[in-house]
């Protein structure tokens, strides 16, 4: 095998050859520990565990773009905590009294917009001034937290309306709505990046910035462009999972960026941008969830699921620069 196909095989292929490692020690794992009487890859238990997955899946996708651009956006876990809020009050609004069930499709909007402008402030913002994306984004992350605990303060904010719970509950094929959220979503930015002009330019831009500015490329607004949808789909995300669980605290979200950023770097998205793809993202989203999920399944605490997954990622990063080291031909372990 010639040392470029190695390199493209590593990173493209082998988030798929890990998820099946998973699959096989925790079936062993969890048979010979004998920890749990239900079968780790039970069909009941897989279908579940693509449900779990949404609401860091959805994120992933924008997280993805972000980062293929060559920027990356802290404050993701806030924009979905205060984009939930908006959700479920919403609902509650004296203003919206007389619309009875259709106040559902109403809050929706409002959450999305909310998450899509708060992206759209954190875009222009890494447009207008040039500073990182992580500093801006380090800042909007504690300043969006912050309108978080002023709007309800320490109280969680709730409001179950059982229309929205069946819908949210409801499955299609075998499959819950959360998911078929997170294979829409997955397909339509997978079209985005790989069949569209937007999509060639993101590329471009993570790759080399100045030649693009060079090739004429509206970096700037294209950036911004980027934000608005990582902050549509946080809002997504929160709008699929609040639906269905009617309350959302003020801590809620936290570090949701951090899994994020594991999942997108695990299915082979370089910090530094201009290389990824949504479906090694797709993979990176489920063997974290199997990783959580297998854990848990032979006894291992939350501790050991971060230590773990931290150690994971420290690994997948070492293999990314060695995989990129300029000259290089062949990996170097």
């Amino acid at each position: 095998m010639k040392p470029g196909t190695l390199s493209t095989f590593l990173k493209r292929g082998a988030i798929w050859g890990f998820i099946v490692l998973e699959l096989i020690f925790f079936t062993v794992a969890g048979e010979f520990l004998s920890l749990s009487e239900k079968a780790f890859m039970d069909v009941d238990n897989m279908l579940l565990l693509f449900k779990q997955s949404a609401p860091i899946g959805i994120i992933a996708m924008g997280m993805t773009i972000v980062m293929v651009n060559g920027n990356i956006d802290l404050s993701v876990g806030a924009i979905y905590a205060l984009c939930a809020i908006v959700l479920l009050d919403s609902m509650s609004w004296p203003v919206f009294a007389g619309l009875g069930d259709w106040v559902i499709p109403v809050s929706w909007l409002l959450a999305l917009a909310a998450g899509t402008a708060l992206g759209a402030l954190n875009g222009l913002i890494v447009w207008k001034t040039g500073v990182d994306a992580f500093i801006v984004t380090l800042g909007s992350m504690l300043g969006y937290r912050g309108l978080v605990f002023m709007y309800n303060g320490e109280q969680p904010t709730s409001e179950l309306n059982w229309t929205l719970v069946d819908f949210a509950e409801a499955q299609f094929l075998g499959l819950h709505t959360a998911t078929w959220f997170l294979l829409a979503v997955t397909v339509a930015i997978w079209f985005l990046m790989n069949k569209t002009v937007h999509g060639r330019n993101a590329y471009a831009i993570g790759d080399n910035r100045e030649a693009a500015v060079n090739a004429g490329i509206r970096v700037g607004p294209h950036m911004m462009i980027n934000f608005m949808i990582i902050g549509f789909l946080a809002a997504l995300s929160a709008v699929v999972f609040y639906s269905e669980s009617g309350s959302v605290n003020p801590n809620d979200g936290e570090l949701y960026e951090l899994w994020v950023i594991t999942a997108v770097v695990l299915g082979g998205t370089k910090l530094t941008g201009g290389a990824g793809s949504i479906i090694s993202t797709f993979g990176g989203v489920l063997a974290i969830q199997l990783l959580r999920k297998g854990l848990a399944h032979i006894g291992a605490d939350t501790s050991t699921v971060n230590l773990v997954i931290g150690l994971i990622l420290i690994a997948v990063l070492f293999l990314d620069r060695q995989l990129n080291v300029k000259g290089k031909e062949e990996l170097k372990v």
